[in-house]
């Protein structure tokens, strides 16, 4: 069990140290409390306003700390793929403390070692949502290009 622990500790400690010295990686210490269902929709509304805005046609979700579905929506005609990756966007980043686009950037610079967990999907469109330096939860989104989603997804969870 002690090899166990061990081998959770070692690969905790890979995902969360930076790539380089001076990578980006600003992770929130703790967890908060869970986001609510009333402020999760409302992500979810910013999102579809933000994808509509660009013609695209996406797959929203908000996911509580533990990565747990707390709301979920998929705009008519988006692609049926995009229903289980915003899901796992949001479950990845909201695990990790991470968005999803730092994750597909240290997998691009060569750390594949984050491939190896079905916990992972390094692919952009996962941001978490932070409140008081907390993470509350993470809002996943899919649809559209890396870029697109990742964009979509910040411009819903930056502050009004």
């Amino acid at each position: 069990m002690n090899l166990i622990r061990t081998i959770v500790l070692g690969c905790s400690v890979m995902l969360a140290a930076p790539l380089e010295a001076g990578a980006e990686t600003a992770v929130p210490v703790r967890y908060g409390p869970p986001i609510t269902v009333n402020a999760a929709l409302a992500l979810i509304k910013r999102g579809m306003e933000a994808g509509s805005a660009q013609g695209l046609n996406m797959a929203f979700a908000v996911v509580e700390p533990s990565g747990e579905l707390v709301a979920f929506a998929r705009m008519e005609d988006a692609p049926y793929a995009s229903t289980e990756l915003a899901q796992q966007k949001a479950r990845s980043s909201a695990r990790l403390r991470l968005a999803t686009s730092e994750l597909e950037t240290r997998v691009q610079n060569g750390r594949t070692v984050l491939l190896s967990s079905d916990e992972v999907l390094a692919v952009g469109g996962g941001v978490p949502i932070i409140v008081d330096g907390r993470v509350v939860g993470a809002f996943g989104v899919s649809g559209g290009s890396a870029a697109q989603d990742t964009a979509v997804a910040t411009a819903a969870v930056r502050p009004q």
